[in-house]
């Protein structure tokens, strides 16, 4: 079997992972990982956290450790995965000082996922968006390339920016040579998912997301105030399954065969809302049973959680060191 394909990935460390990771990214990671045919670098991105969370750093620093707990409760293996800090990293920062000579503002700002985030943080940003926020691709594209990246598990959303890397890396190689390896994005089966309450977007900020680490009364509670068919007042009602979030969620973690009940019976008249999110509140309880057991061991051993991270942290410095040698010597600044 020939050379193992390196994977990049991570998240951002603004607050505890819900189910939309769980569904978009995570399942993935761990079956990239477990297939033997990859070897995956998972950053947990502190400094990009950092360009819409500057004022607040105690909950960017806080949130590296929760993140790591879990991506270990979900499965994600130290022996098999690299888990590091991307702050520690300092030739991310370095290549990202470079890129930025290649990519122009126009081109950041036309990025369709930026323009998205951008409109979203309007309340932090105002008119005035900072350099650093809008430049986030740049540094990404810095994260992939320091580890030779060439699988990105990505959900929709992020396609744009996997394509400004790949622009970046083009760019690069034509004026100093083939350096940089350019990525391909994978698309996870789940890409991404809903609120509770039919937003797009699942978010803190929103209150519409289940955390992996949500206790039993937590899941139920969140569930019993999905948004189903606004037109069904009665339990006898005849409801439309398509446009309720219970049965959405009902389709994640609930078996084909309870779903096609679940429809029937509500087109029918013949369930009631109570007892369908009662049903699917136990359903999520027990899909996420493992991971909060798993995360509770993390938690009560914390000191567990900073040795890997320290260890995946030293291995990424040194694979992130020679692909700066190779970068420097090809712009000549190898003095």
């Amino acid at each position: 079997m020939g050379e193992k394909k390196r994977i990049l990935t991570g998240d951002r460390p603004t607050g505890r992972l819900h189910i939309g990771h769980y569904f978009g990214s995570l399942k993935k990671r761990v079956e990239l990982q477990n297939s033997g045919l990859y070897e995956p670098y998972i950053l947990i991105a502190d400094v990009q956290a950092l360009t819409d969370n500057f004022n607040n750093p105690e909950k960017v620093r806080k949130n590296v450790r929760e993140v790591a707990i879990d991506y270990l409760s979900c499965g994600i293996d130290p022996e098999k995965s690299t888990i590091y800090i991307q702050s520690m990293i300092p030739e991310v920062a370095e290549l990202t000082v470079f890129y930025s000579n290649l990519v122009t503002i126009a081109r950041l700002q036309r990025n369709p996922t930026v323009k998205t985030e951008i409109a979203q943080k309007k309340d932090l940003f105002g008119e005035s968006v900072t350099y650093g926020f809008l430049g986030y691709p740049v540094s990404q594209a810095a994260d992939i390339t320091a580890f030779e990246g060439e699988v990105v598990p990505v959900g929709e959303d992020q396609l744009p920016l996997i394509e400004q890397c790949r622009e970046i890396v083009r760019k690069f190689n034509s004026i100093y040579g083939e350096v940089l390896v350019e990525p391909q994005a994978v698309l996870s089966s789940g890409k991404r998912i809903k609120g509770l309450d039919g937003n797009e977007k699942m978010g803190k900020s929103l209150g519409n997301a289940i955390y992996l680490s949500d206790s039993e009364e937590e899941i139920t509670k969140k569930v019993m105030g999905a948004v189903t068919d606004p037109s069904r007042i009665r339990k006898d009602d005849k409801g439309n399954p398509e446009i309720c979030m219970v049965s959405y969620y009902h389709n994640l973690f609930s078996t084909k065969e309870e779903c096609k009940i679940v429809c029937e019976e509500c087109r029918q008249g013949q369930r009631g809302c109570v007892a369908c999110k009662k049903q699917l509140a136990n359903n999520i309880i027990n899909t996420l049973k493992p991971i909060r057991e798993k995360r509770k061991y993390y938690e009560e051993n914390p000191e567990i959680v900073d040795k890997i991270l320290m260890d995946g942290t030293k291995k990424a410095q040194e694979v992130a060191k020679q692909t700066m040698k190779k970068v420097k010597k090809a712009m000549r600044l190898d003095y």
